[in-house]
């Protein structure tokens, strides 16, 4: 499927001001900016197997669209949600188990760019990675 394969991160749009709004503090939202990020993504019919490798850490994560599942942000952050497919994108909806707010999330194909895109409490936040 078109997800598939290793992608780096490239470039971040409005990602401090995202970590901000989720409440990270400013070291670790300084780290993050630059976390070096590669997710290597592998699609077998509605499953998913996601690896992220990146500074902070390395993880792998297993989804089934639909599917609720539990999850955790690099700075802890724990969170139950799904990822679905509406059309060619990857779209997600995280509650936090903390306080109760959404993170939304999708990923797409854009010419050679996997454009992953974060909206929590009205910020939004992109990062764009390369095949790589």
């Amino acid at each position: 499927m078109a997800f598939d394969g290793t992608w780096k991160i490239d470039r971040n749009e409005n990602y401090e001001k995202f970590m901000e709004a989720m409440g990270i503090g400013m070291m670790k939202r300084k780290l993050g900016a630059h976390d070096n990020l590669k997710i290597t993504i592998q699609q077998n019919g509605d499953k998913f197997n996601v690896k992220e490798a990146s500074n902070f850490r390395n993880i792998e994560i297993e989804f089934t669209l639909g599917v609720n599942f539990e999850y955790s942000l690099a700075d802890g952050t724990e969170l139950s949600g799904a990822w679905t497919l509406e059309g060619n994108k990857l779209v997600a909806t995280f509650t936090r188990k903390d306080n109760g707010k959404v993170l939304k999330a999708t990923r797409e194909i854009v010419g050679d760019e996997l454009i992953q895109t974060y909206v929590y409490e009205g910020v939004e936040s992109k990062r764009f990675f390369k095949r790589g």
